[in-house]
């Protein structure tokens, strides 16, 4: 016992004081627009190269497009492609939203800029917030959310905690991109819950369906099958825009 309270007093605290980082340069965040750039040829090549077609023509010379942040996977493909360096790797974790729109950029929304955390908690759960976890399909977002409540992010230093139940959950938050066979559990979970209550789509398969859209297995996201009050884009997302996602869950 002696040897273990002193590992503790040597090692120190583990979690990360400051909150909602920024990743490091040499990370692959979502894409955005670069305010001081434009597009010169219209060469279409992001959108060519877009795994999920997050990435459209606004105008018929491709010289105007919007992307898509609820569809995009993060592969950076449009980045590395863009000659004229109109696209640029976001390095800011705080990227949740409430509304699906927003995820939608053009040049007027060069990037999601809502950190969410500066602002005085208004909602019912600003204290706490219960989270039961729905995968349909996605271990990787599952991992991200593991990592979210381990000693380093520890989120439940921000009164979130993760429950087995959905009689005993505030929040739905799913991953996956929700195919048929996940559409009735899904339901009956949702069900399940006590009013009031949150659903939040986590990673872009949940948001969009992500690279499984528009198969036969109808795995297009979570919109259809619940409503859903939070958006956290990403393939996964980082721990940091997990908490952020929940933490504007609790606002709401």
């Amino acid at each position: 016992m002696i040897r273990l309270l002193k590992q503790l007093l040597d090692t120190g605290c583990k979690s990360q004081r400051t909150i909602i980082n920024d990743l490091p340069n040499y990370a692959l965040g979502l894409p955005a627009f670069a305010l001081d750039k434009e597009c010169t040829n219209g060469c279409k090549a992001c959108v060519e190269t877009c795994p999920t077609s997050a990435i459209e023509a606004v105008e018929a010379d491709f010289s105007n497009i919007q992307l898509d942040l609820g569809a995009c996977i993060g592969c950076n493909l449009c980045v590395e492609t863009c000659p004229s360096g109109m696209l640029k790797s976001s390095l800011t974790t705080a990227t949740s939203t409430d509304n699906r729109n927003d995820l939608v950029l053009g040049k007027l929304s060069s990037q999601i800029v809502d950190p969410g955390l500066n602002q005085k908690k208004k909602g019912i759960f600003k204290q706490s917030l219960a989270v039961r976890v729905v995968s349909t399909g996605c271990s990787a977002c599952d991992l991200e959310i593991g990592a979210a409540f381990n000693p380093i992010f520890d989120a439940s230093r921000f009164g979130l905690s993760l429950v087995a139940s959905p009689r005993a959950a505030d929040a739905l938050l799913v991953t996956g991109p929700c195919p048929k066979g996940m559409h009735e559990p899904l339901r009956r979970t949702y069900e399940a819950m006590s009013e009031p209550k949150l659903v939040i789509a986590c990673g872009s398969c949940a948001i969009s369906g992500g690279i499984h859209k528009h198969g036969y297995a109808e795995a297009n996201g979570l919109d259809s099958i619940l409503p859903v009050d939070v958006y956290i884009p990403g393939c996964p997302p980082h721990p940091w825009s997990i908490i952020h996602g929940l933490q504007k869950a609790m606002s709401l």
